[in-house]
């Protein structure tokens, strides 16, 4: 995935726009401060561009992390305020606790068991006693739709991004996905081009997510989001530390 996290990363304020994310952002907010009222402090893992993180920054003090130096690149223009750490989620150790630890739909690049697994040990190192981890796939397996989308937008630059993207459908039992996109991509000129890339994802059962983070200790709701998105709604994993 070098080109969707690299090479593209400077397209991503128009293939997905930062305000597209706010509604979500706001949801997941009131969802957090439900379980704890007074957090302060946000670890997010696998951020991306900071597009989450632009929304919630207004009501946490957010870290911020990746493996991609572009898109952290991005995401440092958007949330200067908010520190930035290049690594990996299974292996993150920053020394310190949080209240909160969010990974969204990166999570979805966790292949396998073990790979949710070593994201729930790097969630309970990083919290406080009492603190929250959200875990944000997707989709499930129960959940799962193959299919097609189009998205993208219109610059003010002159840029312009559609998207389509083709998730095949999932084999009985199987874990991984793979996922299409195609970029149509317009420059500042008019000119056009293309990108093509496969990714596979991550698509586990409900109880394989609130079985793991009960193995690390977590005590485990399911929370089924609130939208108004054309779309199954997605199931959230919450997990609280003891303390």
């Amino acid at each position: 995935m070098t080109e969707f996290y690299g090479a593209l990363a400077a397209w991503w304020p128009v293939i997905s726009p930062v305000e597209d994310y706010a509604d979500e952002t706001d949801e997941l907010r009131r969802l957090i401060q439900g379980y704890r009222p007074h957090a302060r402090t946000l670890l997010e893992l696998g951020s991306g561009g900071g597009h989450v993180a632009h929304h919630l920054a207004r009501h946490f003090d957010c870290c911020l992390t990746d493996l991609s130096a572009d898109m952290l690149a991005l995401s440092r223009q958007l949330n200067s305020a908010c520190e930035h750490v290049q690594s990996d989620p299974r292996s993150l150790d920053l020394g310190r606790t949080f209240d909160v630890v969010l990974a969204h739909d990166a999570i979805d690049y966790m292949l396998t068991e073990d790979d949710l697994a070593r994201v729930c040990n790097t969630a309970w190192r990083h919290l406080e006693p009492g603190g929250l981890v959200v875990l944000v796939p997707d989709t499930v397996a129960e959940t799962f739709e193959p299919g097609t989308d189009v998205s993208g937008s219109d610059a003010p630059d002159g840029r312009a991004a559609r998207l389509f993207e083709w998730a095949e459908p999932l084999r009985p039992g199987a874990t991984q996905a793979a996922v299409h996109y195609s970029f149509l991509l317009r420059e500042r000129d008019g000119g056009m081009r293309t990108v093509y890339e496969r990714h596979d994802c991550g698509v586990f059962p409900t109880g394989t997510w609130t079985r793991l983070l009960a193995e690390r200790g977590f005590h485990v709701d399911v929370v089924v989001e609130r939208t108004d998105d054309e779309q199954t709604p997605r199931r959230l994993f919450v997990g609280q530390r003891p303390g």
